[in-house]
C-alpha cells in the first residue's frame, strides 16, 4: 500500500511539474495566467513569479491585470524579494487607486522597504527611505487597521538611526578625536532630545571635553576645562545618580585642580 501511495504521489508530482513546464513554454498568455494563479493559490510563489514575469506586459490594461499584479506583488513579498515587492506594490497602488486591495498594497509596499533596512552599523540610506515610505502611508491612511504596525515599524527604524548617530559620535571619542566628538555629541543631543542614550551621550561628551581640556596647550586649557566643567554640570543635572557618577566626580576634581592654576 505504501509503495502504491508513493507511486501515485510521484505520478501527481511529475504531472504537476510537466504542466508547469508546458505552461512556461506555451505562447498562450491565458494558459500562463491560469497556471500562475493556480501555483499562487497553492503557495508556490517562486514558480508563479516566473509565469507572471512572462505575461505582465501583455496583461496591462486588461480586466485580469489588477488580480495579476496583486498576485505578482504578493509573490515577491512572500519570497522575501523585498526590493521587487516594494516596487510592484507601489506600481499597483498607482495603477489601481480604487482597488479594494490598495490600502493593503500601500502598507506592504512600505513594509517591504523596511525589510531592506540593514543593521545600524551600516549605511542607513535604506532606513531613511523606509521611514519616508511608511510615513507617507500613515499620512495617506490615518484610520488604517495597519496603522499600529506602521507606527511600530517607524519607531524601530528611527531607533536604529538614533543608535547609528550615537555610535558614530562615540567612535570619535574612542579614537581620541575629542574635538569632533564634542561636535557630534552636541548634534546628537540636540537632534534626539528624548533619546534613551542621553545619559551615555552626556557622559562621553564630558569625557571628551575633559580629555581635550587636560591635554591642551596652556593658552587653550582654561577655556576647555570650563567646557568640561559645564559638561559635568549637564550630566548631573540630567541624572544626579548617574551610573557614571564616580568617574565624573574624579574628572571634576582634576578639572578644578587644573583651573586653580589660572586663578593665582
Amino acid at each position: 500500500m505504501k509503495k502504491i501511495i508513493s507511486l501515485l504521489f510521484l505520478v501527481v508530482l511529475f504531472s504537476s511539474c510537466n504542466e508547469y513546464q508546458k505552461a512556461l513554454k506555451n505562447e498562450d498568455v491565458a494558459v500562463k495566467y491560469e497556471m500562475g494563479t493556480k501555483l499562487y493559490e497553492e503557495g508556490k510563489y517562486t514558480k508563479a513569479i516566473r509565469l507572471f514575469e512572462q505575461i505582465a506586459t501583455s496583461y496591462r490594461g486588461k480586466p485580469q491585470a489588477q488580480k495579476l499584479f496583486y498576485m505578482f506583488s504578493q509573490s515577491y513579498y512572500k519570497t522575501n524579494q523585498f526590493y521587487l515587492a516594494g516596487y510592484q506594490f507601489e506600481s499597483f497602488v498607482s495603477s489601481y487607486p480604487k482597488s479594494e486591495k490598495v490600502e493593503e498594497a500601500a502598507f506592504l509596499g512600505a513594509k517591504s522597504y523596511s525589510k531592506l533596512s540593514p543593521i545600524y552599523s551600516l549605511d542607513q540610506t535604506d532606513t531613511h527611505k523606509a521611514i519616508d515610505k511608511l510615513q507617507n502611508f500613515i499620512d495617506s491612511y490615518p484610520n488604517s487597521t495597519y496603522l499600529p504596525e506602521a507606527n511600530t515599524l517607524v519607531k524601530a527604524l528611527a531607533e536604529k538611526i538614533e543608535k547609528k548617530v550615537y555610535e558614530n559620535a562615540k567612535g570619535y571619542n574612542t579614537i581620541s578625536d575629542y574635538k569632533s566628538a564634542l561636535v557630534a555629541f552636541d548634534n546628537f543631543i540636540n537632534d534626539f532630545p528624548g533619546t534613551p542614550y542621553k545619559e551615555d551621550a552626556l557622559y562621553y561628551r564630558l569625557d571628551s571635553a575633559y580629555k581635550l581640556g587636560i591635554n591642551s596647550v596652556q593658552d587653550k586649557m582654561q577655556e576647555r576645562l570650563l567646557v568640561a566643567k559645564k559638561a559635568y554640570t549637564n550630566l548631573i543635572a540630567f541624572k544626579a545618580d548617574t551610573k557614571y557618577k564616580e568617574k565624573a566626580d574624579d574628572m571634576l576634581v582634576r578639572v578644578e585642580q587644573d583651573l586653580q592654576k589660572f586663578t593665582k
